[in-house]
């Protein structure tokens, strides 16, 4: 599963994955926008103009998925499948547009990964945030 959000290592819900193996750092590939919903998740949506996000890949027990991650995601969520830049499809968190107003966007596809954006909030506001 690639995460991207809150569940990546260091992050709030990161516990929410305990027992899953990390298999390593991860990109999409160049075909996804990424968005930050509130300042509190972020999302992947497909896209022909879109870019490589960065985020990591773990092997997630089907228990651990459906009765500890999955319940804990946000509802602007629902599961899918991603590319990744090296060709392989896994399972993904893809973000539901139509159910989150457009004022609690922010396009971040240009900073390529959550952390990134993050880092570039101005003040104490990056640091109170998980990555």
């Amino acid at each position: 599963m690639f995460l991207n959000g809150t569940a990546m290592s260091g992050g709030a819900d990161h516990e929410r994955i305990s027992g899953a193996t990390f298999v390593g750092p991860a990109r999409t590939a160049s075909r996804y926008r990424f968005y930050s919903v509130r300042d509190e998740f972020p999302g992947l949506v497909a896209s022909d103009e879109g870019s490589a996000i960065i985020g990591e890949v773990y092997a997630i027990d089907d228990e651990v998925w459906r009765e500890s991650l999955l319940p804990s995601e946000p509802s602007e969520l629902d599961p899918g499948e991603i590319q990744l830049e090296d060709g392989r499809r896994v399972r993904a968190m893809i973000l539901d547009l139509t159910r989150v107003p457009d004022e609690d966007l922010v396009d971040i596809t240009e900073h390529g990964g959550w952390r990134k954006y993050l880092a570039s909030l101005p003040g104490q506001a990056a640091a109170s945030r998980t990555s």
